[in-house]
């Protein structure tokens, strides 16, 4: 299809012939917590303007493993050669391996592994006799308990056979299964605070500027400086003047929820604020902010290879939170929140939401609001909200991130989406959108929630996606017969557009009227022999305007061809 491949030439490549290859990596310095490492690559070629890394890292499991031999890792695009890794765990061994990135975005051959172990969190001094003695007791309570084992063993005979209840589990299946407490649950929600967060002192925390306006109140960009600590930039959520004690309730309930959860690809909680009289929530800060508008700022500036590997940090995210048997009913581009790393996090884990800057993005009901263009059809009919109902909307974040932050379902009201839904319709492939990943999409869209993949398929199959970049290579095709038709393919009133000017002006694009015209194209059976060169070399440059336009006239190729438009 003509207009699904236009932006295949249009992403910007390296001049590069010759990949850059890293040479030597480095530990430059270690903590309990994190891990700084740099290193070198080779300056042979000539180089590109902006060069890209990827580093791969994951726990080190055994001996004499290597990186290769695990499944699961964490995955950083970088434009720098150093980089912090923070969240790990003391006295800990991880592998890691990176490698220059080709100018299609893919892996280059030469790869550079090295393994570096966290420090230990040192024991306090103070507290050595106190450590030793409670050694001492646990030992001998140890030996007491192996006694009495080795006494029943002997009763019980030899010849006793093995039953079901004598099954052996590793260490590591014996470890207790975390999972998420609602804070809902405590008569006094002020418990849940003190149980899941830490209590920081105002004089810690110095808030510079506004980076944004949350439902409770302002967002700031602040230092946190505490004792023993050295100074980090953090987020600072406030709440408004003139609160009520319910409003107060539910804008800590946040933190109760946050302070539970502990991953790589969720927002980390710093600590709250909560005994003086201007409550506040300090998270760590993400550079890059919110991920809708990092992808409109981006658009045509990363490869496919890049996007999904940002999927896969969310997904990874999203994992974690569902094995907890936390569902987060609110998953969306905007609610995801990207580090200077290029790192997705999950954020916003407010009860009570209100999308004050979409009016339209919400279906009120006897229970609350919903964001209908990211909810599953059962959670909005039943409001039975699941992980399945989370993997739906999991979806739509795929297609917002491979449409680099577009709306998703454009300018449908709210109803027609839901009509839409309903009679099996769906979103169709974003341009350049890779087959593979549309088809995830796809199976996330089941309206059968027990046919939807499940977090930890969709993590494995990311994973193979990004292990094999040749699979990205196959572009998904517009298919008319699943797909919503798209925005603008006729008039207000349903009739054919009778000018180009008319639906230039109905997407919002009448700023190319005369670019149109000077080229000598002043009719619409014109616009549809339109080819992706034509589009470039009437002068439309920007990304974002390119796929409007390119979109706007898939949709009246569809409407004017005469394939019968049916729902499977």
């Amino acid at each position: 299809m003509l207009f699904l491949v236009l932006y295949r030439d249009l992403q910007p490549l390296s001049s590069s012939t010759d990949p850059l290859k890293v040479t030597t990596m480095q530990l430059d310095e270690r903590g309990p917590n994190s891990l700084s490492l740099s290193w070198t690559v080779s300056r042979r070629g000539k180089l590109a303007a902006r060069n890209r890394y990827q580093l791969m890292y994951r726990k080190k499991d055994g001996e004499g493993e290597t990186f290769s031999s695990g499944t699961t890792y964490t995955v950083l695009i970088l434009e720098n050669t150093s980089v912090q890794i923070p969240d790990l765990a003391p006295g800990t061994a991880y592998l890691f391996r990176v490698q220059a990135l080709n100018a299609d975005g893919t892996p280059g051959t030469d790869v550079m592994e090295h393994e570096f172990t966290t420090m230990a969190e040192a024991p306090n001094q103070g507290n050595t006799s106190v450590i030793l003695a409670a050694a001492v007791g646990g030992g001998a309570m140890l030996l007491i308990v192996v006694v009495v084992l080795l006494v029943r063993k002997r009763r019980r005979g030899s010849h006793t056979r093995q039953g079901p209840e004598d099954t052996y589990f590793s260490p590591e299946q014996l470890k207790p299964l975390k999972t998420y407490v609602d804070p809902h649950t405590y008569e006094d929600p002020n418990t849940a605070v003190h149980k899941f967060t830490k209590e920081i002192h105002p004089s810690h925390v110095t808030k510079q500027k506004v980076i944004g306006a949350g439902e409770f109140g302002e967002v700031y960009r602040g230092i946190l400086k505490a004792p023993g600590r050295k100074e980090t930039a953090v987020a600072v959520k406030t709440l408004k003047p003139g609160y009520t004690e319910k409003q107060r309730q539910d804008f800590l309930s946040e933190a109760s929820i946050m302070g539970q959860f502990t991953h790589q690809n969720i927002i980390r909680l710093e600590g709250v604020v909560t005994k003086f009289k201007h409550a506040m929530i300090v998270t760590e800060y993400m550079e890059n902010g919110a991920l809708d508008k990092y992808l409109k700022d981006h658009d045509g500036e990363m490869t496919s290879f890049q996007v999904v590997g940002m999927l896969r940090g969310i997904a990874a995210g999203m994992k974690y939170l569902s094995d907890m048997s936390y569902v987060h009913r609110d998953l969306a581009a905007r609610n995801i929140l990207v580090n200077c790393n290029m790192e997705c996090k999950v954020s916003d884990f407010g009860l009570s939401r209100v999308l004050e800057d979409d009016p339209e993005g919400t279906y009120t009901t006897s229970g609350g609001k919903i964001p209908i263009r990211w909810t599953a059809p059962e959670a909005i009919a039943y409001r039975k909200f699941t992980s399945a109902s989370d993997v739906w909307s999991f979806g739509i974040v795929m297609w917002e991130v491979m449409a680099f932050g577009e709306r998703p379902y454009w300018d449908m009201s709210n109803h027609e989406v839901m009509k839409a839904i309903n009679e099996a319709f769906r979103l169709p492939a974003p341009m350049d959108c890779p087959s593979a990943v549309y088809q995830l999409m796809l199976q996330c869209w089941q309206q059968d929630r027990s046919k939807r993949p499940r977090f930890p398929d969709i993590v494995s199959i990311l994973d193979k996606l990004l292990k094999s970049p040749e699979s990205l290579k196959a572009i998904a095709d517009f298919d008319p017969r699943v797909s919503i038709r798209l925005p603008s393919t006729s008039g207000s009133d349903g009739s054919p557009f009778r000018s180009v000017s008319e639906w230039l002006e109905s997407i919002k694009m009448s700023q190319y009227s005369e670019n149109f015209s000077c080229a000598g194209i002043v009719s619409m059976e014109q616009v549809l022999q339109m080819k992706s060169e034509d589009i470039r070399n009437i002068g439309v440059r920007l990304p974002g305007h390119l796929k409007r336009i390119a979109y706007s006239i898939l949709g009246l190729k569809d409407q004017t061809s005469t394939l019968s438009v049916f729902a499977v």
